[in-house]
């Protein structure tokens, strides 16, 4: 078996090249889908 070495990793190189300067920004919103205990109690009445 051959194992390779980080350095002969091409993934390495293009890692340490990524300009993290061209990534766009976005907004992210959280969602929670799951319901709480309250809203159990109130469905069920």
């Amino acid at each position: 078996i051959h194992l390779l070495k980080m350095s002969d990793n091409p993934v390495t190189k293009e890692v340490e090249t990524f300009n993290k300067s061209k990534l766009r920004k976005t907004a992210t919103e959280e969602k929670n889908h799951m319901p709480t205990k309250d809203g159990k109690k109130s469905k069920g009445k």
